[in-house]
């Protein structure tokens, strides 16, 4: 699902692109696994994966996100964060906020002051939203485990997802597992026109203790603001 980012990133069309691209990436924290795996322990592993993250109340993570093509020389690396709690989110990433109450989703961006709300669609099979975070990489996937690195004293798995859709614009994604904490470390997405995208945590924090208004929309912070409304 991570689409083709080309040099125009800086633009705010592209700025969505790459966020939705990154929430589908943030959906491998959340993945659930079907029986029909190849693999018993990475199965067993991602289902570990699975129920850690379930357990939490919310989930605040602090990322690295980098996007690299040798034949297109795109070399770029961006930062950013997300608060998960149930069916909402706040994602902040590349200058732009998401905010996610749990029926709009609402798009703001700073530097052309404009805020963009739209409903849920549930029946739109190309939005990522929470409800599918639980379901998303359900099927679809050959998936095997991989190597294990050390990483600053810390043993990360790899298990290695190969989509078995041959449309599929990815050749292979390989998420990086912590084995003492079982929390996601890294993603790293292969696509099939050279393109490498790796996610790293940088931070990973659970039951915070998070404000009453952390997803909810605030109009009056955004007074000069243009507000579309899709919807």
């Amino acid at each position: 699902m991570f689409p083709s980012i080309q040099n125009s990133l800086v633009h705010s069309n592209n700025k969505f692109q790459s966020i939705s691209s990154f929430f589908t990436a943030i959906a491998l924290f959340f993945v659930v696994f079907s029986s029909s795996a190849q693999d018993k322990k990475a199965k067993a592993l991602l289902e570990q994966v699975t129920s850690k993250v379930k357990s939490y109340n919310n989930i605040t993570i602090d990322f690295k996100y980098s996007l690299q093509n040798a034949k297109e020389n795109i070399n770029q690396d961006s930062k950013g964060n997300v608060v998960l709690k149930g069916n909402m989110y706040v994602l902040n990433f590349m200058g732009v906020t998401k905010l996610f109450d749990g029926k709009k989703t609402y798009t703001i961006v700073p530097e052309d002051e404009e805020i963009t709300i739209s409903k849920l669609n549930e029946n739109d099979d190309n939005a990522i939203t929470p409800s599918k975070m639980l379901t998303f990489f359900n099927s679809g996937y050959k998936y095997t485990m991989d190597i294990v690195q050390d990483v600053r004293g810390r043993k990360i798995q790899y298990v290695k997802l190969v989509p078995t859709n041959a449309k599929d614009q990815r050749k292979e994604i390989l998420l990086g597992i912590d084995i003492r904490t079982k929390h996601i470390y890294n993603l790293i997405e292969f696509g099939k026109k050279g393109t490498k995208t790796t996610l790293t945590v940088n931070s990973f924090k659970t039951n915070q203790p998070l404000s009453k208004n952390q997803f909810t929309f605030v109009p009056s912070k955004y007074p000069n603001y243009y507000i579309n409304k899709l919807d």
